[in-house]
């Protein structure tokens, strides 16, 4: 299954239509690939922050991620459904903010730091040519818990052509192991970074 990024909501439209946009090639395409058609994950931008959420129940220890890194504050664990190899998340464990717009800077300062540090984790333990930063709020956002991104990138691949699959536990705690023995590396060495 390929996941398919777009911006807005598009509704499938006669061809006739496409063929009059600035882009009709790329239209085209999109029709012919489904993706105009498939739904954009999407929470509303301010409302209550639900404690049931899947996030929320991994802070509690509800749900067992594959954890990379943790503070009393942070989490950093292994995306379920990667778009790449080594996929991480990380997650404010003390703010129940569903977007930027309701975290606080400190909150936000501490989850950053945490980014920061996988990602150089990630740059020791895994070939990876660069690596990519994403931040839903609102439209894109499927989970009701402000997290962060952090995706790998190996190549050329575009991340709209990266094809998304569940992973099983097994298969990202190997990765999990490489970026936490990375960490554990520069925990060791602070003056390396």
């Amino acid at each position: 299954m390929n996941r398919c990024r777009r911006r807005g909501t598009v509704q499938a439209a006669p061809k006739e239509e496409y063929m009059m946009r600035p882009y009709p090639a790329i239209a085209v395409l999109l029709a012919l690939s489904g993706c105009a058609m498939k739904p954009l994950n999407s929470i509303p931008l301010t409302g209550t922050y639900d404690p049931t959420n899947p996030f929320a129940k991994m802070i509690r220890g509800e749900l067992q991620p594959v954890k990379v890194y943790e503070t009393d504050h942070v989490l950093a664990f292994m995306d379920h459904a990667p778009a790449t190899i080594g996929h991480v998340l990380v997650i404010s464990k003390v703010s129940h903010a569903r977007t930027l717009l309701e975290m606080s800077a400190h909150d936000y300062d501490e989850v950053m730091a945490v980014v920061r540090k996988v990602a150089l984790a990630e740059v020791k333990a895994l070939d990876l040519k660069g690596f990519t930063i994403i931040e839903n709020n609102g439209l894109g956002q499927s989970v009701p818990h402000l997290h962060v991104h952090i995706i790998p990138r190996y190549g050329s691949v575009r991340l709209r052509e990266i094809p998304t699959k569940i992973m099983p536990d097994a298969q990202l705690e190997a990765t999990a192991a490489r970026i936490r023995a990375a960490l554990a590396e520069m925990d060791a060495h602070p003056e390396a970074q």
